[in-house]
């Protein structure tokens, strides 16, 4: 049996990435739930989070107009950057028009963060572990809902929905340290090399990456 290709370790950075995604997810979810309870309106909940879901699926169809010049890299910092400023003032909201502005808002960043991810792990991971490695990304976000939710429930029971967004806010953080914080993003995909080398007799070294 084939020994299985290593991972370059900035996809394990991707993958987390996703995780705290997936935690603004259920943290956000949490804080919708217990504002609009605490604001009289629950029945409001849903469409407060599909307001949200539809300004991000807007957004990531409008990712088509980005120019292919802008690397995935920086696209993936300014993506983390704006998930962080534009949760912030959730912390903040206090009325239904304003929940709902602010939530709509921050779906602007939502689907370029997560295409981006996936676009990152595409062109850093061999083909024979591609599959697998979305099916990592796509569980992250899956599973890092799921904690959050109950760990953000809890806190917005307790402290209010102010908690559960602080939750939120600090995920956001996390993935943002992640985006700057991670080298190796402009490495061609592993298999790439390999067929290169191969090719040429291992006389000339790979492409130089793009980015750091």
């Amino acid at each position: 049996m084939a020994a299985r290709t290593k991972l370059p370790g900035a996809v394990y950075a991707l993958r987390a990435t996703m995780v705290l995604q997936g935690a603004m997810f259920g943290a956000s979810q949490a804080g919708i739930t217990a504002l609009t309870e605490q604001l009289g309106r629950p029945s409001q909940t849903g469409l407060v989070y599909a307001a949200m879901g539809v300004m991000s699926a807007a957004a990531g169809l409008a990712m088509v107009a980005v120019p292919e010049r802008m690397a995935l890299p920086v696209r993936w910092r300014i993506a983390t950057a704006a998930l962080v400023v534009l949760s912030v003032p959730l912390l903040f909201v206090d009325t239904l028009i304003g929940l709902y502005a602010t939530v709509v808002v921050l779906g602007v960043a939502y689907a370029p963060h997560l295409i981006t991810v996936f676009g990152l792990t595409e062109r850093l991971v061999p083909a024979g572990r591609l599959a697998e490695s979305m099916a990592f990304l796509t569980s992250g976000i899956v599973g890092g809902q799921a904690l959050a939710l109950a760990l953000s429930g809890r806190l917005a029971q307790d402290r209010g929905a102010v908690a559960a967004f602080a939750v939120m806010v600090v995920a956001g953080a996390l993935c943002a340290v992640f985006s700057w914080a991670v080298r190796g993003l402009g490495a061609p995909r592993a298999d790439a090399v390999d067929r290169t080398v191969v090719a040429q007799g291992a006389a000339a070294p790979p492409a130089a990456p793009v980015d750091g």
